[in-house]
């Protein structure tokens, strides 16, 4: 199936996730989107299972951030979380559990 922009941001960031992250769920991770703002190109998401806690999350992080913002002209930011809430080096606050 060919990927037009009529189709949701939600469901192209979940295919893209699943094709070009395979790792995550392989080595027992999740990723999940927790919020997407299209007015301000923000994208929220939660890596989550193996990945709270995994060494290697932060390189994890760095890639989706790098590859979503290249990859997708209305994503312009995204902030990552694992279980121990929003990444540090981003200075944002935890919005986990507001419901979005």
């Amino acid at each position: 199936m060919e990927t037009t922009e009529a189709e949701p941001l939600a469901r192209r960031l979940e295919r893209f996730m699943r094709r070009n992250f395979p790792q995550i769920e392989m080595h027992g991770g999740t990723a999940g989107i927790d919020a997407i703002d299209e007015e301000t190109g923000q994208v929220w998401l939660t890596l989550a299972g193996a990945c709270s806690g995994c060494g290697i999350s932060p390189l994890t992080i760095q890639a989706l951030e790098a590859r979503l913002v290249t990859e997708f002209d209305e994503i312009r930011e995204v902030h990552t979380a694992t279980g121990d809430g929003f990444d540090d080096r981003s200075g944002r606050p935890d919005l986990s559990d507001v419901p979005f």
